[in-house]
């Protein structure tokens, strides 16, 4: 008998793993489920779709098994679990099961354990929703097919205690510019660190008002519930109504939200402000000159100015006006192209207007205000207008035919631009509304209000990681709209898991003053999660069977950055990667 030597690939896979341990996912979730008996647990079957989910492989979710091949699954997941029994039909009934017990509710009850185990604060909180492109029918796209949604959610409705609501894959707005495909969406709200704390899928076309305002209800009943008090709301546009603004005053929630310009009120606040810039009694920011009634960020880049709003039908609230080099900037730019192409239309109009004859003057002058009507306001028209004869016959006129002749008019009109109004329209397309009902400024100033909504990108970023290709949102091509909200679970669960790690190293190198290596080697104390995994690429456990059959395990290629790295998580996590005897390599 030889020595035997057999190496799997840990990777990254222990840190993964140990924060579902210190969460409680599957000891959490089999609680749930006291009396399933199915091989592997739920709980145990659901970390497993995290890791899978977390190991940016791309594989398909019948194909688990062969991600975990090479794995050392037993050390991931517990004594005797094989690869084998990580096999489609487990998933599925896993997912099932999931879709069941409500996935608003399980990711909850997880959302709790991980802010206890984790310390995490609620005193911010960014909410937004995102779509989800899928390709297939999944119902019937007939006459009939509103109809059955409209009786199966009046069934719903009446039987409150019956299975949750299916969501409807149907087409609707595209996020991602796939306005071809179905989709599903997907409402969530994160802690100001972007840790997901709640999540609801919703159908393909679903309105953002309502999906907004239906989770700041519910995260808040949630978090009342669990003893915590809730801290702002940050969310866009899509939150904001009369009546959403309105019931949440009510309710005594905080609140941050983009005004949308289609208010006649934002309309007239940004005129005012755009008509009353009063250059001659102004300071110079840079090379901006910047009115003394607006207020400016230490870096001179963004400016902007408040106001009290008491009339509003939904209660009093504080506007912000905001506006910023940069999307100024961003703004003109926009605007140049879109005059040059709107330029090259209205010439051809113009042109074809010069050719048609008009019996008098007054005719042609109304067929230029006509076509003129909707000629946007940073174009300016320069016209004249002739008349001429014309005989009744083609050809050169006899001599004696000048009686025949008759007059008729026609437009000579050409395009210009103006700068004046080009400018205009780009500071008021650059320039936007923050509101809140947070109206002390002492205790809120508007630099403290605007900093809560431009870290609303926490949550873009998130989004962002969910439809990432490596991840597990290009594997969701389950025939049901039942297991894909099961699957919106499990891609959520990994957004928590991931985010619980990466906050707690960079809270760590904080405390201690430390670093770590970046992508260049240069020193930084904010790493990405992402950039630690590919670190510990290449870290395997070595198991040696002696011929007498003593077993050994060895951990191999784990160096300065990566004991560094699982110091900072903690002595279990260190334990999951050191418990082993290390070679000299």
């Amino acid at each position: 008998m030889v020595t035997r030597f057999v190496v799997e690939h840990l990777n990254h896979l222990g840190i993964v793993a140990e924060v579902c341990r210190e969460i409680g996912v599957a000891e959490w979730l089999d609680q749930q489920e006291p009396g399933n008996r199915q091989q592997v647990s739920v709980g145990t079957a659901t970390v497993a779709l995290v890791l899978n989910g977390l190991g940016f492989s791309n594989r398909r979710l019948y194909l688990v098994p062969q991600f975990f091949a090479d794995k050392p699954i037993e050390h991931l997941l517990g004594p005797g679990i094989m690869a084998e029994d990580l096999n489609d039909d487990c998933l599925g009934r896993t997912l099932d099961w999931l879709y069941d017990q409500d996935v608003t509710r399980l990711f909850a009850g997880l959302a709790l354990r991980a802010r206890r185990a984790f310390d995490l604060e609620v005193g911010r909180l960014h909410a937004d929703t995102t779509s989800f492109s899928v390709h297939g029918q999944y119902a019937s796209d007939g006459p009939d097919a509103d109809i059955e949604r409209e009786e199966d959610e009046e069934e719903d409705k009446e039987d409150d205690e019956g299975e949750p609501a299916v969501i409807a894959v149907t087409y609707g707005y595209s996020r991602d510019h796939r306005d071809d495909l179905k989709q599903w969406m997907l409402a969530l709200v994160t802690s100001g660190e972007g840790v997901p704390q709640f999540l609801q899928p919703l159908d393909g076309n679903a309105s953002d008002k309502r999906a907004l305002l239906a989770a700041v209800t519910e995260l808040t009943q949630q978090l009342q519930e669990s003893g915590e008090a809730p801290g702002v709301y940050v969310a866009d546009s899509g939150l904001y109504s009369a009546e959403n603004m309105a019931r949440l005053n009510q309710a005594g929630v905080q609140w941050v939200s983009r005004v949308p310009e289609t208010s006649t009120a934002a309309q007239a606040i940004i005129q005012e402000r755009l008509a009353r810039r009063d250059f001659s009694s102004s300071d110079t920011v840079g090379t901006v000159d910047v009115p003394k009634t607006w207020q400016s960020s230490s870096d001179g880049t963004r400016h902007w100015w408040s106001r009290q709003q008491p009339a509003l039908a939904q209660g009093p609230e504080r506007w912000i006006v905001v506006r910023t080099q940069e999307g100024e900037e961003r703004a003109r730019a926009t605007l140049q192209r879109q005059a040059e192409r709107e330029q090259t239309t209205w010439e051809k109009q113009l042109w074809h207007l010069g050719n048609q004859t008009f019996a008098c003057q007054p005719d042609a002058a109304a067929a230029l205000a006509k076509t003129c009507q909707r000629l946007p306001v940073w174009f300016q028209v320069q016209s004249n207008v002739t008349s001429h004869p014309t005989y009744p016959t083609p050809g050169r006129p006899r001599k004696d035919a000048p009686s025949a002749a008759t007059q008729v008019w026609q437009i000579r009109a050409t395009l210009e631009r103006d700068p004046l109004a080009l400018e205009r329209e780009a500071l008021r397309r650059a320039a936007y509304i923050v509101g809140t009902n947070l109206l002390d400024p002492a205790a809120w100033p508007d630099e403290t209000v605007l900093g809560c909504y431009h870290e609303q990108s926490v949550i873009e970023r998130g989004f962002a990681f969910l439809k990432d290709p490596q991840f597990l949102a290009s594997s969701v091509f389950v025939k049901r709209p039942e297991r894909i909200m099961a699957l919106a679970f499990v891609m959520t669960l990994c957004l928590l898991v991931y985010k619980l790690a990466e906050v707690r190293i960079r809270q760590r190198l904080a405390e201690t003053g430390q670093t770590v290596p970046d992508q260049v080697r240069k020193p930084t104390a904010r790493p990405t999660l992402r950039w630690l995994f590919q670190c510990f690429e290449g870290i395997d456990l070595l198991h040696i069977t002696q011929p007498d059959g003593s077993r050994s395990s060895q951990t191999l290629r784990l160096e300065k950055v990566h004991r560094l790295v699982l110091h900072l998580l903690g002595p279990a996590y260190e334990n999951c990667y050191c418990a082993f005897q290390e070679s000299a390599e």
